[in-house]
């Protein structure tokens, strides 16, 4: 019987927990770590892509930029249509054109570019002023 105020002895003590302790690699266990193998057969090894996502403005602002570099595009393939040459030799880097801070010097650096064009003076004027104002707007 159990008498007041006497400490007694609990019938069960609750079982001890293990206490843990992180395992060291042990070098004959197997590795715990995927290795993928390589397709042998040869077949086309799939290509990666990187995403991103942009905000509405960014997506603007690309979309806009984009659009100019497709009308130029357009624009020096009419020019050097007729031309042995293809489009493609001649080059106009936008920001290039876009860091000339002087609207002289960006018509003179474009002229110079298409030097070689056999394509009219007045056209390539049209061209050269109308590339400047669509510059002007990115």
């Amino acid at each position: 019987m159990e008498q007041p105020g006497k400490y007694q002895e609990p019938a069960a003590l609750p079982p001890k927990r293990p206490i843990y302790k992180p395992q060291t690699p042990n070098p004959t266990s197997p590795s715990k770590a995927v290795n993928f193998v390589t397709n042998p057969s040869g077949e086309k090894k799939r290509e990666k892509y990187l995403t991103a996502k942009y905000g509405a403005h960014q997506m603007a602002l690309i979309r806009k930029r984009l659009k100019v570099e497709m009308w130029m595009f357009d624009q020096l393939q009419e020019l050097c249509e007729s031309e042995t040459e293809s489009s493609n030799d001649v080059d106009i880097d936008l920001d290039e054109i876009l860091d000339i801070e002087d609207e002289i010097q960006r018509k003179i650096f474009v002229r110079k570019i298409l030097t070689d064009s056999k394509s009219s003076k007045e056209i390539i004027n049209k061209f050269v002023d109308e590339l400047l104002e669509r510059a002007k707007t990115l």
